[in-house]
């Protein structure tokens, strides 16, 4: 049982990519971080080795965000263990690539199951279980406002993501959580880089003005502002963390 003054986050995907450089960063700043996975637990151990290395506490609990048990279990698990949950990150999401066109249903009801039914388990779930003066943050992405093609679905999943943190941040009215979303421009991790070109990689790292891609941990300093004292008063807002993309 950690002591009552130590502060405690969830990070739903906190096993690789973005997602594990919030667990990290979190864990720096004092948090006692749960690092969620959904099936490769060496990844997930990978990021609590990280996170004790330098001194920080960690524990990995597995479990799907799409489903309803999975969730449950994991927001009890935190409390059994530590008594209550300050900040939950909701960070899990797939990427692939689809036209929207009947071949495309199947990667559409994939990305929405996790990215979208995922984003309103954790985040029903953090409405519970989240006490006064907590922070819900979920990840988006700024890639809504381009509008490429075969990024219908996950443009489609995290457009209601960000229709879901502004409702939630009105329906916990009077409770003194904040809710918000980031969303990052490319970054440089394994869900972004997967299937393009290096010349793919490097048009795409050039249309920002700041001309290179994000890294993890451009985006995981924004989360720890939204998470930390510095961000009490930001609330219902879209923080678009891509230096310049969109």
């Amino acid at each position: 049982m950690s002591e009552i003054n130590e502060k405690v986050a969830i990070v739903t995907g906190g096993s690789r990519g973005i997602g594990s450089a919030i667990a990290i960063r979190l864990a720096a700043d004092g948090f006692t971080v749960v690092v969620n996975y959904a099936k490769n637990a060496a990844k997930a151990q990978e990021s609590i080795a990280a996170i004790e290395s330098a001194g920080g506490k960690a524990v990995a609990i597995q479990g799907d965000v799409s489903d309803p048990d999975d969730v449950a279990m994991l927001f009890a698990e935190t409390k059994r263990k530590f008594g209550h949950i300050d900040v939950v990150v909701h960070c899990a999401g797939i990427m692939p690539m689809a036209p929207i066109a009947p071949r495309g249903l199947a990667d559409f009801d994939k990305v929405i199951s996790t990215n979208l039914r995922g984003a309103f388990l954790v985040l029903a779930e953090a409405a519970v279980n989240v006490g006064k003066g907590g922070r819900i943050v979920a990840l988006s992405t700024s890639v809504i406002a381009k509008s490429f093609p075969n990024y219908g679905p996950y443009i489609a999943s995290k457009a209601g993501v960000e229709g879901l943190v502004r409702v939630l941040a009105n329906e916990l009215r009077g409770r003194d959580i904040t809710v918000n979303a980031v969303a990052p421009g490319p970054v440089g991790t394994e869900l972004f880089l997967d299937g393009k070109t290096l010349e793919q990689i490097d048009q795409i790292a050039k249309v920002a003005p700041l001309e290179r891609l994000g890294t993890p941990e451009d985006i995981a300093r924004v989360v720890a502002f939204l998470a930390g004292p510095d961000g009490a008063w930001v609330h219902a807002q879209v923080l678009r963390a891509n230096g310049g993309f969109a």
